[in-house]
């Protein structure tokens, strides 16, 4: 399995993604540039967290624009699995790949902590290593992590299982409309999450549960070539 993991002027969280996929399932991972025009030989798609273009304007509307983007659309309409992480998830919105936006946190600051999620979706590619309901523990940092949608989109999202992750109980941490933390498309091959599993593979980063993220992929990539993850 072969892993793009995108660069943006202003990405800070490139090499954390590419450490995840290199240290936890060993498989073949590229830098790729935001002028890209190319990503067909990539099975999976990392779009990292950062600062891309410095946010100016929102968190992600420049970005959304760079040539690479053309070719991450393309990859998701091929069913190709993307997973947008903090600033990744705010371009994906921005690029109309998931429903809803991103807004200030309640509390108008950037927050750095340790989260408690609950697995809300466990039959997704990036999930399947999980139990539905589970709390698990991932880092958030981030500044806009606000989710919020239309009652008409939250309805969907609720009636086609693409709420992939909530804060637990009362840790909503930014005021997301229902806790919601992350989401999917309806096919379930994009997913965008305002936490860092990137930054939970290891016990000595304080937790590794977001290791089963990349092992879910790796295994949903495997199941569809016809052989699963061993171990």
């Amino acid at each position: 399995m072969k892993f793009a993991v995108l660069v943006f002027p202003g990405s800070n969280c490139d090499i954390d993604c590419y450490k995840a996929v290199e240290d936890t399932i060993g498989q073949s991972v590229d830098y790729v540039w935001h002028t890209a025009t190319d990503l067909s030989a990539y099975d999976a798609i990392l779009v990292p967290g950062g600062f891309s273009y410095g946010d100016y304007l929102r968190c992600g509307a420049i970005a959304r624009f760079a040539p690479v983007m053309s070719e991450v659309v393309k990859a998701a309409e091929q069913g190709k699995f993307i997973l947008g992480i903090c600033n990744g998830f705010q371009i994906l919105t921005e690029a109309g790949l998931l429903p809803g936006a991103l807004r200030r946190n309640n509390g108008m600051k950037f927050i750095c902590a340790q989260t408690q999620l609950e697995v809300v979706n466990n039959t997704s590619a990036f999930t399947g290593e999980y139990n539905k309901g589970e709390i698990i523990d991932i880092p958030i940092a981030h500044g806009e992590g606000n989710y919020y949608c239309d009652e008409e989109t939250l309805a969907q999202l609720k009636k086609n299982n693409q709420i992939v992750f909530r804060y637990a109980g009362d840790t909503n941490p930014n005021g997301s409309i229902e806790n919601i933390a992350g989401i999917c498309n309806e096919r379930g091959n994009v997913v965008g999450m305002m936490p860092h599993p990137e930054r939970a593979v290891d016990e000595i980063l304080g937790s590794a549960d977001g290791k089963r993220m990349f092992t879910s992929i790796l295994n949903a990539w495997r199941e569809q070539h016809g052989a699963a993850v061993n171990g």
